[in-house]
């Protein structure tokens, strides 16, 4: 795989025939993303069983994400399923409805939203494709005036402009989930709506309680998609492994002029901190029904990876579309040629920078040397993946290969940037490990005779955290 760029998809109806699936997996996905907005627990134990299977049957180990669905910030039922709203109707959204909408007014799942509103604050529905000013609040009713209609259907969200409404991020579903997920051990565990550190750190906490049993613990990605987290922006990177640059509500409840400058400064921060980072939301939009791409998405895609993301997501474009499989053809072809349009400047990034610990300085001794080297390959022995994951918040044009003993750390791994995760039985003996770490790439023709690369080890072996060692090797 020469791209570095990683690619999630989201499993659906159009994605869940297994030769499809595994076809997806060929074609370059790293990370399986798993909806909890739709399907039952069973759903998605039977759903992790299908990628892992159609992994396995790839040749390769990709991440299961486990996407929660957060606080249900939504209109009810309409009896005729939609209705269309007008320029200056009023309309009326009645916490205490119990039959269906209509015309004039609908029923709320959120029932917090009398409280959380006040008269003057506009009411974003359908991610801001329908505007209401609230006009007033009567008891369990917000009584609003259309600003901008269109036609509004069963179940669409309720954005409120600026942010500020009070829905945890966490709800008794999100907490049900999380056990769900640990029974099929997923890799990472994507968060709704987090508003600040600590929505990350309960979330660490119930999914840690929830592994134990099965002595697992998930990477945790904040999706950053609230008005309120963008203030909190760092102290919720430094509480996660990782963000996700979740466009569609942040655009409703910021504004979408915002976005791209956030987008930008949200990957820097990211990594920055020795943080991974996916940009999400519309990016490959009109391949949901075409099977081409616009101009459009195609430079939207490249940016997110000139700017450094991690990965790129696909949501509906996989889970619902009619162009799975050409969608991540794509998506992985715009990543390469983005990716060979980088300027490196390693150097660059290294000055004014002190490490503190051993097993960084090692990994950032590596990346320096195999660059000023011209090496074809940088190789770290790890256990956990955080050397790998240091190497790949700088941009080298080298490839990380991370050989690890450990199938968690391998699939962790498959979101990192630049970073391929192989998994090795190794020697507790370092010079027989090397000799193993040498032959395991020769075997998978990643290096042949004459070739030089850098590879980083610890002493003693098997001891996460204990990287220690930089040998630049010449292949015999």
């Amino acid at each position: 795989m020469a791209r570095a760029t990683k690619i999630v998809a989201t499993l659906g109806p159009a994605s869940s025939d297994p030769a499809l699936l595994e076809a997806m997996i060929r074609a370059g996905v790293n990370v399986v993303r798993l909806n909890f907005s739709h399907g039952t627990a069973q759903d998605h134990i039977d759903r992790a069983r299908l990628v892992r299977e159609a992994a396995a049957r790839a040749g390769r180990e990709v991440a299961i994400m486990a996407d929660l669905q957060g606080p249900k910030i939504r209109v009810g039922k309409f009896a005729e399923g939609k209705v269309m709203l007008e320029n200056g109707a009023q309309f009326v959204l009645d916490a205490s409805r119990t039959e269906l909408g209509d015309i004039h007014g609908v029923g709320l799942d959120y029932k917090e939203l009398p409280r959380d509103v006040k008269p003057g604050d506009l009411l974003l529905l359908n991610d801001g494709l329908i505007v209401l000013t609230v006009d007033a609040v009567k008891g369990e009713q917000v009584h609003t005036t259309v600003k901008l209609g269109g036609e509004l259907s069963n179940n669409k969200g309720i954005n409120k402009q600026g942010g500020g409404l009070t829905a945890p991020a966490l709800t008794g579903k999100d907490m049900d989930d999380i056990k769900t997920a640990m029974s099929f051990q997923a890799d990472y565990l994507a968060v709704s709506f987090p508003k600040n550190a600590t929505d990350m750190e309960m979330a660490r906490q119930l999914a840690n309680v929830a592994g134990a049993e099965y002595g697992h613990k998930p990477g945790l990605i904040a999706k950053i998609e609230r008005a309120e987290a963008i203030p909190r922006l760092e102290e919720i990177l430094l509480a996660s492994d990782g963000i996700m640059v979740a466009r569609g509500d942040l655009a409703v409840e910021v504004g979408n002029a915002v976005v791209p400058a956030l987008q930008k400064r949200m990957i820097k921060l990211a990594r920055l901190h020795d943080k991974v980072v996916i940009t999400a939301t519309q990016m490959m939009e009109s391949m949901i029904t075409n099977p081409v791409p616009t101009r459009a998405e195609v430079s939207d895609v490249a940016n997110a990876v000139l700017d450094g993301t991690d990965a790129v997501m696909l949501s509906a474009e996989t889970a619902a579309g009619k162009y799975p499989l050409e969608t991540v053809l794509e998506m992985a072809k715009i990543c390469s040629a983005a990716e060979n349009a980088e300027h490196v400047e390693l150097d660059a990034d290294f000055n004014g920078q002190t490490f503190k610990r051993i097993d960084q300085s090692i990994a950032m001794g590596a990346l320096f040397t195999a660059h000023h080297l011209g090496a074809k390959a940088i190789v770290a022995l790890t256990e956990s993946g955080s050397t790998a994951l240091w190497m790949s918040r700088h941009r080298v044009h080298i490839p990380i290969y991370a050989l690890t003993t450990k199938v968690s750390s391998q699939r962790k791994m498959a979101l990192f940037r630049n970073v391929r995760p192989l998994l090795m039985a190794t020697s507790a003996d370092r010079d027989t490990a090397l000799e193993q770490a040498e032959g395991h790439l020769k075997k998978r023709k990643i290096v042949e005779s004459g070739d030089v690369y850098a590879i980083t080890c610890g002493e003693p072996m098997g001891a996460p955290g204990g990287t220690n060692m930089l040998k630049i090797c010449r292949v015999s």
